[in-house]
């Protein structure tokens, strides 16, 4: 019997994280593991009077790609790709996988030399994103390997997800709405600092967000959602960061990171495990080393880290720094075809200071 939690996400994730409206052209992109909720949101995308198309991904051949591919077939974009990011009005991403441990063995060097081949279509997707004129949202299907991930048996994931999503509420949506305006005070007050600093246990940065803005997440870009970000002023950030939970980027898993930044770039990157490929994907173009957002997580129905990126930086309690790629749209300037978030736990003691005031301890907001 299909989880009708499936169809009650697809409405949410059309009416209100993607808004969309009637003749918009939209794309589901999404492994063929997540057909459920494909064919949940396609439905949803035609009463909305949408032009929906299916994308649909092929678990292994990213893989075959990246093993067997030549330089010219790596550096070659995918032409519906381009299409999708410079034409469309919206697209939904689903993410779930088979085996998310997939590309655990390809050479780094060719993963770089793919994202920099890509380094034009994302910018492009970031100028449309920030302009408004392409409406994308992320998703995450339940699948067991990303329970087994989380160290979940596949119906406590399924719990885990749309627990994070507020499906489970009896309106969702005007949850999120809800979450948007607790978020906003906090927002509304960032915007009137410029100068932070940042402490906790074996971290301590500072930097700038003259002439940024901070943004309000709430559920329409990622879903689910939670945090606030900023992208800071990109010499700006200077000292040392450890970060406590496991970094994962495709699929590979990167522990005990510290990133020593001068003048806001990375000068020194470390790890216990993963290191060589840490400082390939930091080596992937120019904007690589350089901070493209600093943001605090906020959704306390996200109570444990389970390797994967969309929930973990939502983590109530929690920071997290991306190397790479800025938000255009609030004044991020950094440009490049990675963005790598990487979290830090602030429930032990963390601090952060607003133009020299307190206004987060422990985990917490003391923002009225």
């Amino acid at each position: 019997m299909r989880d009708s939690r499936i169809e009650k996400m697809a409405k949410v994730l059309v009416n209100y994280s993607l808004n969309l409206q009637k003749g918009e052209t939209f794309a589901i992109g999404a492994n063929t593991v997540t057909e459920p909720l494909m064919l949940a949101v396609y439905k949803e995308a035609l009463l909305a009077g949408a032009n929906p198309i299916m994308v649909p991904i092929i678990a292994d051949a990213a893989e075959l790609l990246l093993k067997h591919g030549t330089d010219e077939q790596l550096e070659c974009v995918n032409p519906i790709e381009r299409l999708l990011f410079e034409d469309f009005d919206a697209i939904l991403t689903i993410w779930g996988e088979e085996n998310t441990k997939a590309l655990s063995n390809v050479d780094p060097s060719k993963i770089s030399k793919r994202s920099k081949a890509r380094a034009d279509i994302i910018k492009t997707y970031m100028e449309r994103m920030g302009s408004g004129k392409l409406k994308w949202c992320g998703t995450q299907f339940p699948t067991y390997s990303a329970a087994m991930d989380a160290d979940m048996s596949l119906m406590e994931y399924e719990d885990f997800v749309f627990g994070a999503c507020f499906i489970d509420c009896e309106d969702p949506v005007a949850e999120w709405k809800k979450f948007h305006d607790i978020q906003e005070k906090y927002v509304e007050y960032l915007n009137t600092k410029s100068h932070f600093e940042v402490k906790s246990k074996d971290s301590h940065i500072t930097f700038s967000t003259q002439g940024r803005k901070w943004n309000n997440c709430d559920g329409r870009v990622n879903f689910p959602d939670g945090e606030i970000y900023t992208s800071p002023v990109e010499d700006s950030i200077n000292g040392v960061v450890r970060f406590s939970f496991p970094a994962v980027y495709m699929n590979r898993e990167v522990e005990d990171v510290e990133l020593t930044f001068k003048d806001g770039k990375v000068v020194k990157a470390t790890a216990k495990k993963g290191e060589d490929f840490l400082n390939s994907v930091l080596d992937t173009d120019e904007g690589a080393r350089m901070v493209g957002e600093f943001a605090i997580g906020t959704n306390n129905n996200i109570k444990k880290f389970t390797k994967n990126i969309l929930f973990d930086e939502k983590l109530g309690g929690t920071i997290h720094i991306a190397v790479g790629g800025g938000f255009p749209e609030i004044g991020g300037k950094n440009v490049s075809a990675i963005h790598w978030d990487l979290i830090c736990d602030m429930k032990d003691g963390g601090e952060i200071y607003a133009d020299g005031e307190l206004f987060y301890k422990e985990g917490k907001f003391l923002i009225k």
